[in-house]
């Protein structure tokens, strides 16, 4: 987010009952995950992801809409920081509403997985092929072979230590 982004990070903040400055920090983790360098027109080859914060084109059309944003303009900087902060919101308030703890890890989690993906995760739901999926390919090589009733943990244990 740049930097007139302090009121998006106050009010999200305000949203998942965290510090503004502790919003900030999470911000800045997932953009070093998703982009490294926080460049806007970082794209994924694998995933089709785009951005600083690697948002996939169907839920870029859906936040565009949503914002009403012109799709044909959604990767612009100013546009991808109004739909990362509008998906984040919704992200934060789908963890409250299936009394998931909102921190770091949880805030990483929906955002890589989805809000439904995630749930199904910490609520030990059954793995679908596509969450299957989803998760291998966002583990690194040696883990993500490792026997699927093993990829829950496997996948959680990874990304918390990774946002702790």
């Amino acid at each position: 987010m740049t930097t007139t982004s302090s009121h998006a990070y106050a009010k999200l903040a305000k949203t998942a009952g965290l510090k503004p400055e502790t919003m900030r920090q999470i911000v800045k983790k997932v953009v070093k995950v998703e982009s490294t360098t926080g460049n806007y027109h970082t794209r994924n080859r694998k995933s089709g992801a785009y951005g600083r914060y690697q948002i996939m084109p169907k839920t870029a059309r859906a936040y565009a809409k949503k914002l009403r944003i012109p799709y044909s303009k959604w990767k612009l900087p100013k546009n991808q920081d109004r739909i990362f902060e509008a998906i984040m919101a919704d992200n934060i308030r789908s963890l409250k509403r299936n009394g998931l703890k909102v921190n770091a890890f949880s805030i990483y989690g929906t955002h890589q997985q989805g809000a439904g993906g995630f749930k199904a995760i910490m609520k030990n739901k059954k793995l679908s092929k596509k969450l299957e999926r989803n998760l291998r390919h966002n583990l690194p090589k040696r883990l993500s072979k490792v026997p699927r009733h093993k990829l829950k943990l496997a996948w959680v244990n990874y990304w918390k230590k990774k946002f702790s």
